[in-house]
């Protein structure tokens, strides 16, 4: 059976550029492979057929020689060079594609794979604060146990200024590899731990790492506003990296302690005042705190139930980045007198036997609806 033309195979024209013929592998590659195409019988030739026409392509010089003699430029070492297309290392092939698609995955080939230092962990460091202060804002001094960058080495690793040499295992890139059948694995550099780098003359104040264990003191402002799950970042105030690496970051995540007079909703608070029945009932002014510290006076409208709600505008919590000020709430508890003297149990019962309908509306609508619920069960 005639091959196919190694152009048609991978689906690119004639002119194509190494860049459209290796994306054109990539995708035949994934959509032909084996391990995919259980089902399909013919999935296995289909894949070798596309890497023997990508050996062929991706080889500048393979490639001309193709283009100028066909498949007959690999027959009887006729322009072959390097070897046909059947003489190539499938493993080779494919191991191009696998770096291409998992390269980043696995750390990239920044640099032949060397990484000569690496970027520091960030930090979370959890603040508590009062409501107060949430409202107020705050100027705080934290401590953070970190990792900083050694002095005695000044973040490279080695004793007196010493320079790293190459790693002998990965030579200097910082992977390893391994053949599995038509696979080739990178792995980590055991030796090395991926730096690419080892050192014969470790500091020995940080034992190589180019950063020491310490606590550091940081100032730190918190805005007004701040609610429970704030985040605030800090850069560059992470860890320090490892030989002389970047510094992580370090972000402030705020909880917001609870209060005993105000319970907080985003930007309003809310204040429960208990009320005496004759003051809900008569009506009359109270007297609530705030939570700047001040107090307002605040009119109970006669006849005021639990639960009655009434705002104070602009006594409520402000919004981060100057978005404004919240509301208070105020909602009324009316309280049950407890504890009576016989005079206030007398007094209390000559007010009910002096109550009417009008007097307790709610009770008498309740009643009513309940009478006609027993009526209609009845019938």
């Amino acid at each position: 059976m005639a091959k196919r033309d190694y152009y048609e195979v991978l689906g690119v024209s004639k002119g194509a550029g190494a860049d459209e013929i290796k994306k054109a592998y990539r995708s035949k590659a994934k959509e032909l492979h084996p391990d995919r195409n259980s089902d399909n019988p013919d999935a296995e030739a289909q894949f070798k057929e596309a890497n023997e026409a990508y050996e062929v392509l991706k080889d500048a010089e393979k490639k001309a020689a193709y283009d100028r003699f066909g498949h007959a430029a690999f027959e009887g070492g006729m322009g072959g060079g390097r070897g046909g297309p059947g003489q190539g290392d499938f493993a080779s092939a494919f191991s191009d594609v696998f770096d291409d698609l998992f390269g980043d995955f696995m750390g990239g080939r920044q640099g032949g794979g060397r990484q000569r230092a690496v970027r520091g962990s960030d930090l979370r460091y959890n603040l508590r604060v009062t409501l107060e202060e949430a409202y107020e804002g705050l100027h705080k001094t934290i401590k953070v146990p970190t990792a900083v960058t050694c002095d005695t080495c000044a973040g490279s690793g080695s004793e007196a200024g010493a320079e790293p040499t190459a790693c002998p295992t990965c030579s200097g890139m910082g992977k390893v590899r391994a053949q599995q059948g038509f696979f080739t694995v990178e792995r980590t550099c055991p030796t090395c731990s991926g730096m690419g780098q080892i050192i014969k003359d470790p500091c020995k104040s940080c034992g190589g790492a180019g950063r020491v264990e310490k606590d550091r003191s940081l100032s730190v402002n918190i805005p007004a506003g701040v609610e429970t799950g704030t985040r605030i970042r800090l850069s560059g105030e992470g860890e320090a990296g490892l030989r002389g690496g970047p510094t992580g970051d370090l972000y402030i995540f705020i909880e917001v302690a609870n209060h005993p007079l105000f319970e907080r909703d985003g930007s309003h608070l809310y204040c429960r005042v208990p009320v005496s029945v004759t003051s809900a009932a008569l009506g009359g002014d109270i007297e609530v705190p705030t939570i700047d510290g001040g107090r307002s006076r605040v009119k109970v409208p006669a006849g005021s139930q639990t639960g009655k709600q009434m705002r104070l505008r602009g006594k409520g919590m402000p919004m981060l980045r100057g978005g404004g000020i919240g509301d208070m709430y105020i909602e009324l508890a009316v309280e049950t007198p407890m504890n009576l003297t016989s005079r206030q149990k007398e007094l209390l019962r000559e007010f009910e036997e002096l109550s009417k309908t009008e007097t307790n509306p709610e009770s008498s609508s309740f009643f009513t609806a309940v009478k006609n619920f027993w009526d209609g069960m009845k019938s």
